[in-house]
């Protein structure tokens, strides 16, 4: 596996640093060979480049097998135009990767029920996968700018057939091997390309009978991922709606920072956790890594075509949160054991080992 490590800025490092113990546990365990090119991206390459995606890291990131990133912002950076800012340097690195699709699972863990605001009758046994168009919509649609005047900006939102057709089909395969519910999550009572959306969306579905269909208003579907979200198997949407909805979705695991996603469909796949570069919490040790974690774990799925490797990670960090280790977002009550970002990655790669080693034994018998 040749990866791309991309730290990024605020929290990134240390997030990136848990989650490459992980990958060089689980790759040195089971005799995977792993090669690894450090590179930077966002404020941090700004600052030592001049770029918030140098040339340097687009090669090695389009060379590469797949790609790992920590987080990118900072608000130092303000004050630049936004193809100029660190965020200008994610979406940059989305177009060369070519991935369309982006997957965002969220899955209320009985362990984090004392750190979700929601009552258990509520999250308890939600699991659902929202399938989010990443190359298209408001966020890469042109014309875009601040007239001379400085007094007004726009925005285009612009979708084709062609990206939200192949986008489905992402997401309708994705649920033939779940529960096979999809909800398509759109605006169309005020929006031309959402009308376009529902349509296409539409028309994927006769490939796919066995997949009950149901289409959602945007605010609708807010709503009930707060108030009934277990009624969810797939979540399709467009980019700006699903960026939205993916976060409001950490409410349902207690935290941001427990929630993994993987880009694929292009010519390289990009994983990350979904959160941000949360620079008030930089440098402390205190940011949770299960994100991070959980993202090279759909690195495995999806990437190495490692599904066993996949569900050891994600066992492991099952188990070390069932056991009460937390960072300080999921806490809870006061029975549970306060950790550190770099802590919390030793014992999830440490149970990693310990329970293949324990399968491995009992095989062997």
């Amino acid at each position: 596996m040749k990866i791309t490590i991309l730290p990024g800025d605020g929290i990134g490092p240390e997030v990136t640093e848990a989650a490459v113990r992980v990958l060089k546990t689980v790759t040195e365990f089971y005799s995977i060979p792993l090669s690894l090119d450090w590179q930077r991206i966002g404020g941090a390459a700004i600052s030592e480049d001049g770029s918030p995606f140098p040339d340097a890291t687009r090669e090695a990131c389009v060379n590469s097998d797949a790609v790992f990133l920590g987080a990118v912002g900072d608000p130092s950076f303000d004050h630049l135009l936004p193809s100029e800012r660190p965020e200008g340097g994610l979406l940059a690195m989305r177009r060369a990767l070519g991935g369309f699709a982006n997957l965002r699972p969220a899955k209320a863990l009985p362990a984090l029920i004392s750190a979700s605001p929601l009552r258990r009758d509520v999250f308890e046994g939600t699991d659902l996968l929202i399938v989010r168009e990443l190359l298209g919509g408001i966020y890469f649609g042109q014309p875009r700018g601040v007239d001379e005047s400085g007094a007004r900006a726009y925005n285009t939102m612009v979708y084709s057939v062609s990206e939200i057709e192949r986008v489905a089909r992402v997401a309708f395969e994705a649920a033939q091997g779940r529960r096979k519910k999809l909800a398509s999550v759109d605006k169309a009572n005020v929006l031309e390309t959402s009308q376009l959306w529902r349509k296409s969306v539409a028309n994927i579905a006769k490939d796919y009978p066995d997949v009950e269909v149901e289409n959602l208003y945007v605010d609708a579907c807010a709503m009930h991922l707060v108030t009934d979200p277990k009624r969810f198997d797939v979540i399709l949407t467009e980019n700006m709606f699903g960026d939205i909805l993916s976060d409001e979705a950490a409410v349902l695991t207690g935290s941001l920072g427990t929630l993994p996603s993987a880009t694929i469909g292009g010519n390289v796949d990009l994983y990350e956790p979904i959160h941000g570069s949360a620079p008030q919490i930089a440098g402390k040790n205190i940011a949770n890594p299960i994100g991070a974690i959980a993202s090279i774990a759909m690195m495995f799925r999806y990437t190495a075509n490692r599904p066993e490797i996949a569900e050891a990670i994600e066992r492991a960090i099952d188990e070390v949160v069932d056991e009460g280790y937390r960072t300080i977002d999921i806490l809870g009550d006061k029975t549970n054991t306060e950790v550190s970002t770099s802590r919390m990655g030793e014992l999830i790669a440490g149970r990693i080992v310990d329970t293949a080693e324990l399968n491995h034994y009992f095989h062997a018998v």
